[in-house]
């Protein structure tokens, strides 16, 4: 005899009933816990009085950077200091940034480019490709992923390398967009946004070539 499982629960079949709402810690990162009770999604029931403690980063955009002139991915490369003890702590990602109050995913990674690679582009050469979540069993961050062509003529700061102000110290890597992609398909990206990036590049029916 066959046991059929219960239908899984939709989001707004959850009954959600958020009890309390406290900011536990505040610096530049921020950390809330939430007290909820919810109807249970793997049989009836509920959950009652569940406590959550949430990584409140903020949101994010990135973006997937395609010379097409060249047929290059642009990347940056930047020590991440929670990388080092388990490897590699330099790593090439594409190009991201954390959102500011009140501004849209599109205007902050062109602020982003700008900072980091030294390229100016306009909203309408942004394409957006991804919105996910980074770890959503902790954290709310969010990150919007987007692809650009652009051409060495977009590059306006040859010397960009990010703010120091912000202790950002970053370099240009640039790598074939071929090579990229066997990188992606090869399991050899370790940072998230940038494996999505390469796999969604793949997955296109022409592989992104100019």
């Amino acid at each position: 005899m066959t046991t059929r499982k219960p239908p899984r629960a939709k989001n707004r079949d959850l009954n959600i009933v958020e009890h309390a709402h406290e900011r536990v810690f505040d610096k530049f990162f921020k950390i809330d816990e939430k007290v909820l009770s919810y109807d249970r999604i793997d049989g009836p029931g509920r959950i009652e009085k569940q406590r959550w403690l949430i990584f409140e980063r903020g949101d994010a955009a990135a973006v997937l950077i395609h010379d097409i002139e060249n047929d290059t991915i642009l990347l940056t490369e930047q020590l991440r200091a929670p990388t080092i003890d388990k490897g590699p702590g330099v790593i090439r990602e594409v190009v991201a940034g954390m959102m500011e109050a009140g501004e849209t995913p599109e205007a902050c990674i062109r602020r982003e480019i700008e900072e980091e690679i030294g390229y100016s582009l306009r909203k309408s050469d942004l394409k957006r490709i991804a919105e996910f979540y980074v770890s959503p069993g902790g954290s709310s961050e969010r990150i919007f992923l987007f692809y650009a062509r652009v051409r060495p003529s977009h590059r306006t700061r040859e010397n960009a390398s990010g703010l120091a102000g912000e202790g950002e110290n970053i370099a240009t890597a640039v790598v074939s967009r071929e090579s990229f992609i066997k990188l992606a398909q090869t399991g050899k990206l370790v940072d998230a946004k940038t494996l999505v990036a390469g796999l969604w590049l793949a997955g296109q029916q022409d592989q992104g070539r100019p």
